[in-house]
């Protein structure tokens, strides 16, 4: 991983007990998976949600190999500019990517009203089911 972003440092105050079964979800597929996280630590919805999910992932031993950080910057019109965000159709950040295989198996985008590594969980369960 050649760049990263600040904001994928993990929350030092994330109580991971109360997400066990995320992490669980989690810590099931924790090789299997690749996460791609496109952010900008100028954002203030990544600085809020994307400790959380660093946090998450490191509780659940998902190998640094396996996360990549793509930073974005914003254009004068509000288009975001960066690697791979025109391949993976990037408007909104953060917006997080789950491949399985190479195939995108979920998606996070912006927000949702429970954290990004709940919301994934979810989606990874259902495709795994």
């Amino acid at each position: 991983m050649s760049q990263t972003l600040e904001t994928m440092e993990p929350n030092p105050v994330w109580v991971e007990d109360a997400y066990a079964d995320t992490v669980d979800v989690l810590t099931r597929y924790a090789d299997e998976f690749e996460y791609k996280i496109w952010g900008g630590d100028w954002c203030k919805d990544c600085r809020a949600q994307l400790p959380d999910f660093g946090a998450a992932l490191k509780a659940a031993g998902v190998p640094d190999g396996q996360v990549n950080h793509y930073p974005v910057e914003k254009e004068d019109d509000g288009s975001k500019t960066g690697p791979e965000v025109e391949a993976y159709d990037i408007e909104l950040i953060p917006t997080v990517v789950v491949e399985h295989n190479g195939e995108e198996i979920a998606r996070f985008v912006e927000e949702e009203p429970v954290p990004i590594a709940v919301y994934l969980a979810d989606k990874i369960e259902a495709a795994m089911a």
